[in-house]
């Protein structure tokens, strides 16, 4: 059955190495169990009483990424994992509710919203003229802000950075502090870890920075109650089938919508590009099967928001498993039901502090900084607008507006130097929606 489904001899592979290539992708993506939620947070504590349940997002993080991933082994037949994305659960929390001041039920009915679109637009192979007309700079840029963003983030969550004041905006934290230390202490497990290329490496960091916190000196990290239990749906009903959808369609589309369905585009588009490549999947320069691909994860994030996650994305955490020798959807079937089986392991899950997966963030954020290097920072017309991409986005603590500024910049500086017939008319248009954004909408 499995080599009917899944065709394992055609793609040089067996079942030994698909189910151990899944096994060592969700090791490697397993912290999203943790971060998700860490991040989510965050609105609580900003609006008391007005955050998400911690337990039901948990729930919520957990199937998404298992629904999501074997829609993609099922119908697309990729070795792909997928996940509510880090950078689009921060824009969720920091841009769309703590910045812009929407509930999260209406972000949620964005993002439902986004994911109908992105559908659509799918099936009807519009998403790939978008992607065609994004410049390579901006691309690798706006991958490269979301990790310095992230990163951002993280600091700030271990105390590492405080507010500094009016005059300096940001400042060093009070280093001396246990949870400081002890954040800083798991930064240092987890870059050795991942330096030495160990498989799992920052999931291994969040268990060893929580078990490190349970000692006397630290006593921060609590003793769970238990190993195993039953989900606590309760919680889960908390955020189930709770987007607003009505409620974001009159904030108009421009405003959320858009932005959602841009980071997770071309989040998605280049992660599968860049494994695939790496795979020998890429044919000609094109993916095969990339439709049932990318509607698996429009799909995604459409019944994620139904299940009140931010919009799921394909991890590049895939890497790894294709790099193990994963090649067909029983990888990503493998990943989908361990996924499931982390339901009944929420008692260890709950009590890693915030200090244990704050080095995550910081971690996963210098990953996706490496970007950069692929941007031709020789060409001016594509450096000034790929760094305005990547600084805007921490600074302002918005992906949107980074995507904005950079989209604004490009097409002018290359119409000012003579280089306007070399842009796509629809980065024309973008330029014009975007500016108007800012003239009519504000950030």
């Amino acid at each position: 059955m499995l080599e009917k489904v899944f065709k394992l001899k055609e793609n040089n592979t067996n079942l030994h190495t698909e189910l151990l290539a899944g096994l060592t992708t969700f090791m490697t993506m397993a912290y999203i169990i943790v971060l998700n939620p860490e991040l989510i947070k965050g609105i609580g504590e900003a609006l008391p009483g007005k955050g998400m349940p911690v337990d039901g997002v948990m729930i919520a993080t957990i199937l998404s990424a298992a629904t999501a991933t074997l829609l993609m082994g099922f119908l697309a037949n990729y070795p792909f994992a997928l996940a509510p994305g880090m950078g689009l659960s921060a824009y969720f929390t920091y841009s769309v509710v703590l910045q812009m001041g929407y509930s999260w039920q209406v972000a949620l009915g964005a993002v439902f919203i986004s994911g109908v679109v992105f559908f659509i637009l799918t099936l009807a192979r519009i998403r790939e003229m978008i992607i065609d007309s994004v410049p390579h700079a901006i691309r690798q840029a706006i991958t490269a802000g979301i990790g310095l963003f992230i990163a951002l983030i993280g600091l700030k969550n271990a105390g590492i950075i405080v507010a500094g004041g009016e005059s300096t905006f940001i400042a060093l934290g009070d280093l001396s502090k246990g949870s400081t230390l002890l954040a800083m202490i798991g930064l240092l497990i987890t870059g050795v870890l991942v330096a030495l290329k160990v498989k799992g490496g920052i999931l291994i960091g969040i268990i060893l920075t929580s078990l490190i916190g349970v000692l006397p000196f630290f006593n921060i990290t609590q003793a769970p109650s238990g190993v195993i239990a039953m989900p606590d749906w309760s919680e889960f009903g908390k955020v189930f089938m709770k987007p607003d959808i009505m409620g974001a369609l009159n904030i108009g589309f421009l405003n959320i919508i858009f932005s959602f369905l841009f980071v997770a585009m071309f989040d998605t588009a280049g992660t599968l590009i860049g494994i695939s490549e790496k795979a020998g999947f890429m044919q000609n320069g094109r993916l095969e099967r990339a439709t049932p691909a990318l509607l698996s994860d429009a799909a995604g994030v459409i019944i994620g928001a139904g299940f009140g996650a931010p919009p799921v994305t394909t991890y590049v955490e895939s890497a790894v498993g294709v790099a193990y020798g994963g090649r067909t959807g029983l990888t990503a079937v493998t990943v989908a039901v361990l996924f499931l089986l982390s339901l009944f392991f929420t008692p260890l899950i709950r009590v890693v502090p915030q200090a244990a997966t704050a080095p995550a963030l910081v971690v996963v954020g210098s990953m996706m900084v490496v970007n950069i290097t692929k941007i031709d920072w020789d060409d001016f017309t594509e450096a000034l607008p790929a760094f305005m991409a990547i600084i805007i986005m921490p600074i302002t603590f918005s992906i949107a507006n980074g995507i904005a500024v950079a989209y604004i910049l490009y097409p002018l500086l290359r119409l000012f130097t003579g280089g306007g017939r070399s842009v796509p008319i629809l980065a024309y248009i973008l330029c014009i929606l975007f500016i108007l954004k800012f003239l009519y909408v504000g950030v």
